[in-house]
């Protein structure tokens, strides 16, 4: 094991800071990667941060992450709701996934409450804001070390 994950967002995270701040706050995606940064740092971890509002790119990033990662921390956004092809992908990866959403997905839209990847993924943050970044790095360092 090499310590390094990857933290994959979806689609309008790039609009963090601007887009209905009362479900996402006001921190832009530059500082809440940096927040991520430094406590994967703090752990011992080494972090990619990729965000993306194409379903591709997404497919090819999980599945390039196969044999270079240890862990992924995906926030599909919209594309939780509608992408088999990111299922798909995060299927075959094999090894621990935390599903993370900013916003309580289960308190929204109804069309919003459906996620196709929870019952794949090792497991998921949901409602506890950007701070769901941070126990989503703390909760996959321990299980990388086995201690969850």
């Amino acid at each position: 094991m090499n310590n390094k994950i990857i933290i994959i967002n979806g689609p309008n995270l790039n609009l963090l800071g601007e887009r209905e701040q009362s479900q996402y706050g006001s921190i832009t995606l530059e500082k809440l990667k940096e927040k991520c940064v430094k406590k994967s740092e703090e752990l011992g971890l080494k972090v990619e941060f990729f965000q993306s509002n194409i379903e591709g790119e997404i497919v090819n990033t999980i599945q390039e992450s196969r044999n270079n990662l240890d862990g992924i921390i995906i926030n599909a956004a919209a594309f939780t709701h509608t992408s088999v092809a990111i299922r798909d992908a995060l299927e075959i990866f094999k090894k621990p996934i935390i599903e993370l959403h900013i916003s309580n997905i289960y308190k929204r839209e109804e069309f919003r409450q459906k996620s196709l990847i929870s019952d794949i993924v090792t497991g998921g943050i949901f409602g506890l804001g950007v701070d769901g970044y941070i126990l989503a790095i703390i909760s996959l360092e321990k299980l990388l070390q086995n201690e969850n």
